[in-house]
């Protein structure tokens, strides 16, 4: 069994009751909130768990990318990204998460994008995912 790491939490959580919790990023002080889905006994007023689990693939694959291109010294300022989630029941879990993301840099060679692409699909939120939650990722270069 592994033990928790022997330094100060990442980040905290709270559960502020009604299906609610407040998390809280230790290093910035910065926070959030989530709420469980109206289809699930919340209000739907703020993003709920498995939300934050979509958008941090999508944030995950803009970060991982805008570091390769940081690399390789071009700009991907202005990426942008849509994404939904679709959950399955018995187990309820995640199972799929579709990624359209928009790129800049209509001047990228073929290989830039490709480079780009497998960046993406390898970030380490995609990796840590398990294989039963399908990954839909769509680009449009331009």
């Amino acid at each position: 069994m592994t033990t928790a790491p022997d330094r100060p939490a990442d980040f905290t959580v709270r559960y502020a009751g009604d299906l609610r919790t407040e998390l809280t990023h230790s290093r910035s002080g910065a926070t959030a909130v989530t709420d469980a889905p109206v289809d699930n006994h919340g209000r739907g007023e703020a993003f709920s768990p498995t939300d934050l689990v979509a958008a941090a693939l999508a944030s995950c694959m803009m970060t991982v990318m805008g570091i390769k291109a940081d690399d390789a010294g071009f700009d991907l300022g202005g990426m942008r990204a849509e994404v939904w989630k679709s959950m399955a029941s018995a187990p309820r879990r995640i199972a799929a998460i579709h990624v359209d993301l928009w790129v800049p840099g209509d001047r990228l060679s073929e290989k830039d994008r490709t480079v780009l692409e497998r960046t993406a699909r390898t970030c380490p939120v995609a990796e840590s995912l398990g294989a039963e939650v399908e990954v839909v990722l769509r680009i449009f270069w331009g």
